[in-house]
């Protein structure tokens, strides 16, 4: 009996069921874009259209979902994915304090946090040089308060 559940083709069968049974899961429903509230006022163009490349499908109501995004288990670490992203940071929403902002994008990109390795394996566009970097946490707004070094992950607390 073990034998014979254990076939490739028995094998094969099952997990073919399974991955229909998972498409069952409907979280493909969670996969809106709710209106845009408000945007962040990057302070140059140039950080903007970094921004909006990187962090924008995760991290605002503007989410490109790609097609892989309906097809389950991908469809659950995406979705999962976004809505973590934007329950942390919205840029779609009112933001709290510039500076703070600022030095928190600031201490993500610089301790590779941000953008997430999964996340570039697909979107390679996403992938940062250190130039990108620096352009992207100069041009977001309250990056003037930062003093020098802070955000680099040197915090003495």
């Amino acid at each position: 009996m073990l034998r014979r559940l254990l076939k490739p083709r028995t094998i094969a069968i099952a997990l073919m069921v399974l991955f229909v049974a998972m498409q069952a899961v409907p979280v493909w429903l969670r996969q809106t874009n709710p209106p845009v509230v408000t945007d962040v006022a990057w302070t140059t163009p140039e950080a903007a259209s970094i921004a909006r490349r990187a962090c924008y499908d995760c991290h605002s109501n503007q989410t490109n979902w790609p097609w892989y995004s309906r097809i389950a288990p991908v469809s659950w670490l995406v979705t999962y994915d976004v809505v973590k992203g934007r329950a942390e940071l919205n840029f779609s929403l009112p933001l709290r304090e510039p500076e703070e902002l600022a030095a928190e994008i600031a201490e993500v990109l610089r301790e590779g946090e941000m953008p997430p390795r999964a996340y570039v394996l697909l979107h390679p566009e996403a992938n940062l040089t250190p130039q990108e970097m620096a352009t992207l946490i100069a041009g977001t707004p309250g990056a003037t308060g930062l003093r020098s070094g802070e955000g680099y992950g040197d915090d003495d607390d």
